[in-house]
């Protein structure tokens, strides 16, 4: 258990910083070419949510073959944790999406 926790709550901001720094770093990149930066933060944010997820929880192979191996083999305790690990990731993205449509004055 002194385990799960941490990498629970590494996953979490893992996926908020994600989100975070790709649409801020976006927003610079459209600033440097004179598009205008908020829409551009917007709209990575709406585009980044998956690719945040699955970089957050490590990769989807490893996901996938764990989940497989919890069905396949009856570890319910790993598929468990794995949902957790997913939760936790779809968290962190979603906390960000929400600071970045808040920060930016759009709508969801």
């Amino acid at each position: 258990m002194h385990v799960f926790f941490p990498k629970l709550v590494l996953i979490f901001f893992t996926a908020f910083g994600i989100m975070i720094g790709a649409t801020l770093m976006g927003s610079l990149a459209a600033l440097l070419m004179k598009e205008p930066p908020v829409a551009t933060m917007l709209s990575l944010a709406k585009e980044i949510k998956i690719w945040a997820i699955v970089a957050a929880i490590g990769g989807s192979f490893s996901t996938f073959e764990i989940l497989e191996s919890g069905i396949f083999q009856g570890d319910l305790k790993a598929m468990v944790k794995q949902f957790f690990f997913i939760l936790s990731s779809f968290s962190g993205t979603h906390l960000g999406y929400f600071v970045v449509v808040n920060l930016t004055g759009g709508k969801n």
